[in-house]
């Protein structure tokens, strides 16, 4: 069973906190008089305090230490991990909703948590917001928020959300626009349901809240094979039908507010078959890890790539997912001049073919075919975004040393830019 939030978990030999006989195990109570219940309140309280007047617990007796240090000093202690605050919505598009049985137990967490919105870009839907965590956000000044709307309209929010508590969207983003909060908003789009005059609203309503409401990600719902629901993926009139809409308010933004304001996934103009805006249109990509302006940049980065001197003699196989293969496929031909270099694209049977982004593909599906081509080649290139984030795994929990010892290849994990792939072929001096 896991200890409370405010427990430390680790002090550093020799840091400030173990010279002040701070211990794992210890609970952390109070910093300068103010209660610590979590790592966020720990981050916030001696952020930039020099001296610590700091409360612990120790079995049942309390001891007060004291801590001088110089500017942003660190103290050297790691509490508790969060207890993740859980989604109670029932969205009728949710993508957890659609894995199939048999996964990893952490894939079918749905967090709605206020504080993993703060520090790690998690969006949420505000639905399960107390008074105390709303008046925690403002007094910690966490923003920016990322916020799941999907429809300004009460009833409808309700129903994409299957939650009584979602209709008051525009209530809670009013009251975190009228404390200075920021927020990164997204629109799933859900053809026949948020899409055509109801988006139109949206982006107005939304556009109101302009500085707070920083951006607006407009992103088509993803469907796998799984799916329970009457929700469909965006075919391609509805795909151009939603753009010309964003692109009306994109002017109207721009006329106001001198910004676009709202952006569309690089996705909704895959599935159009239109071209992408410039790269300067995305401004500071403020939805890049929505994907969002990935695909632009990737191209403007690989229109400017310097090729190195020299390039590994050897023979490579990269991968890469439907949706982005034609732009890959671009660089990784101007590459074939300089070296041995094949290009797969990897169709998602795990998933279901309406799903075709890259960082969705299992180690199965690869293996299934790369499995063919392995005798031509020496090395596989991976791109990161198919791996649990700093680890070894794919969604179907298939590692990288099963694909080398299974294809007999070399697996090289790369950074998804076009520098990340150079990294990877380039000739390095001990060569």
């Amino acid at each position: 069973m896991r200890g409370p939030e405010n427990l430390v978990t680790y002090v550093e030999e020799g840091s400030l906190a173990w010279k002040a006989g701070i211990r794992p195990q210890d609970l952390l109570v109070s910093i300068n008089g103010n209660p610590i219940k979590d790592a966020l309140d720990f981050m916030f309280y001696c952020s930039d305090e020099p001296v610590l007047e700091i409360v612990i617990e120790r079995g049942k007796r309390k001891k007060r230490v004291h801590i001088n240090r110089k500017e942003e000093e660190p103290l050297g202690i790691e509490l508790a991990p969060f207890k993740v605050k859980r989604c109670k919505n029932k969205c009728i598009f949710c993508f957890v909703s659609q894995l199939p049985r048999g996964l990893r137990k952490s894939l079918y967490v749905k967090d709605e948590d206020f504080r993993m919105s703060f520090l790690y870009g998690n969006y949420i839907t505000l639905t399960n917001l107390t008074e105390k965590e709303k008046q925690r956000i403002v007094n910690q000044r966490l923003s920016p928020l990322y916020v799941s709307v999907h429809t300004t309209d009460p009833d409808l929010r309700r129903r994409l959300l299957g939650n009584e508590r979602a209709g008051d969207i525009l209530k809670e983003i009013e009251f975190m626009a009228g404390h200075r909060i920021k927020m990164h908003t997204q629109i799933v789009l859900c053809p026949g349901y948020n899409d055509g005059e109801e988006l139109d609203r949206t982006l107005r309503d939304l556009g109101r809240f302009y500085p707070y409401v920083e951006s607006i990600a407009v992103v088509p719902v993803g469907i796998t094979r799984f799916v329970r629901t009457d929700i469909r993926p965006l075919n391609k009139e509805e795909a151009m039908d939603a753009l010309s809409r964003v692109e009306r308010a994109q002017r109207r933004f721009k006329r106001r507010y001198g910004e676009p304001l709202v952006y569309a996934a690089d996705e909704l103009y895959i599935i159009a078959e239109k071209r992408f805006p410039s790269v300067s249109h995305y401004g500071e990509f403020p939805q890049i890890e929505n994907g969002v302006g990935m695909v632009p940049l990737f191209l403007y980065q690989a229109r400017r790539l310097s090729m190195p001197k020299r390039f590994q003699d050897r023979r490579f196989l990269a991968v890469t997912g439907v949706s982005f293969y034609p732009f890959l496929k671009t660089l990784v031909e101007k590459l074939k001049k300089h070296v041995n270099i094949e290009l797969i694209q990897v169709q998602n049977r795990f998933f279901g073919e309406t799903v075709t982004v890259t960082g969705l593909l299992t180690g199965k599906d690869i293996i299934r075919e790369v499995s063919e081509f392995k005798d031509s080649a020496e090395v596989l290139i991976l791109p990161d975004v198919t791996l649990r984030e700093g680890g070894d795994l794919f969604l179907d929990d298939t590692s990288t040393r099963d694909l080398q010892d299974i294809l007999g290849l070399e697996v090289r994990v790369v950074e998804s830019s076009p520098q990340g792939l150079i990294s990877a072929l380039e000739a390095k001096d001990e060569d």
